[in-house]
């Protein structure tokens, strides 16, 4: 999931208050392509992550071991969670491929419902399910790029295969563990 630290990138937090983000796991193949994606599209002196979709960007760091024993719990209970390759999705100054899935939205509803009370503003909202290909150019590089990959991208199903949750420390994110679904029930 992280690339090499740019040697400039400073860590913009202490020990043991580092936000935590989660996300929900690609498909090794979907992974693979828009990772490709990524490093060919995404400005270069910022591209220090691979592909990811983002569920949510900073649970409180206090939260660390409650969101572990919360995400193994969800993984035991649900199998993959179905999902869709919607196509292109503009960002404004940049580009992203938008995903749809019910069932991932109500995973995350489970996790947002258990954290109550200690969501920044930016996680009380469902996301837009995404995978970010490129991103703070203008919008006519936007633009452009959304033209030639429109092609390139298909609608089709897939399954995410788990969760992920990372500590962020001002620039590539440190992985703290996968938690796969291997439960028989759909969420």
């Amino acid at each position: 999931m992280v690339r090499d630290t740019p040697p400039t990138w400073g860590n913009v937090s202490g020990e043991g208050d580092a936000p935590l983000i989660v996300t929900a796991q690609l498909p090794r193949d979907l992974h693979a392509r828009f990772t490709a994606m990524r490093t060919a599209h995404f400005p270069p002196e910022r591209n220090y992550l691979e592909a990811h979709v983002t569920l949510f960007h900073a649970l409180p760091a206090m939260c660390e071991g409650e969101a572990c024993i919360l995400l193994k719990r969800l993984a035991a209970e649900f199998a993959p969670v179905a999902a869709q390759v919607e196509g292109m999705m503009s960002l404004g100054g940049g580009t992203a491929i938008r995903l749809s899935s019910h069932g991932m939205l109500e995973v995350r509803a489970m996790i947002a419902d258990h954290f109550r009370g200690l969501l920044t503003q930016q996680d009380q909202h469902a996301p837009r399910l995404h995978v970010t290909v490129q991103n703070k150019v203008t919008a006519k590089e936007a633009k452009a790029l959304q033209a030639v990959l429109a092609g390139e991208i298909e609608p089709g199903p897939f399954a995410f295969r788990g969760l992920q949750l990372f500590r962020y420390r001002g620039g590539p994110w440190e992985q703290i563990r996968d938690f796969t679904f291997r439960g028989r029930h759909a969420p």
